[in-house]
């Protein structure tokens, strides 16, 4: 293959699907992660693999949903983004490799898949829209910018503080006076 890709540090969000060219008896082993590297992680070209964000599984066990409800029901790809691949996932027959963006834990890395290896395609999961409306409670709103004015209890204690340095200076003087 000559497929190349780069995965971003902190990446999330995008989901890759491969086919897996292996009989079902073989695909234990080869994500069997007790081995280090693991079969699948030397198909992938990558040092690390967190296998709980990996997903291998034959096609078969989607009976109902099919590759394209689960992409969009169970991984959260936008259905428009599944809609223009439907008709090519739906064939899509025998093994399945669904690779998360967390499988890399934040790293930086560089995927080279090989056979057994076969790249389908690189999904996104849907976002919800950020908006920036304003908070529906007063007391959420707080203050932004300036300065709020001192209490009556600080300016209190300001005060206090200042009258007993003067005493202090006052009763210094005397007895330097006295002396």
């Amino acid at each position: 293959m000559s497929e190349r890709f780069e995965i971003k540090e902190n990446e999330h969000g995008v989901v890759r699907l491969f086919t897996v060219d292996l009989p079902e008896a073989e695909l234990d082993e080869f994500a069997d992660d007790s081995d280090v590297p693991s079969a699948l992680q030397e198909a992938l070209g990558v040092d690390r693999l967190n296998m709980e964000f990996v997903e291998l599984f034959p096609v078969s066990t989607l009976e109902g949903v099919g590759l394209a409800g689960y992409m969009v029901d169970g991984l959260g790809v936008s259905e428009a983004e599944v809609e223009e691949d439907r008709a090519r996932l739906e064939a899509l027959s025998g093994t399945v490799l669904v690779l998360l963006s967390s499988a890399f834990g934040g790293h930086a890395a560089t995927l080279t898949p090989k056979p057994p290896l076969r790249w389908v395609g690189t999904y996104t999961e849907e976002r919800a829209p950020v908006s920036f409306k304003p908070l529906p409670s007063e007391s959420a709103r707080g203050t932004t910018g300036g300065k709020t004015p001192p209490s009556d209890a600080a300016m209190s204690g300001r005060v206090a503080s200042i009258a007993l340095l003067v005493l202090f200076a006052l009763v210094a003087l005397i007895v330097w006076v006295a002396a």
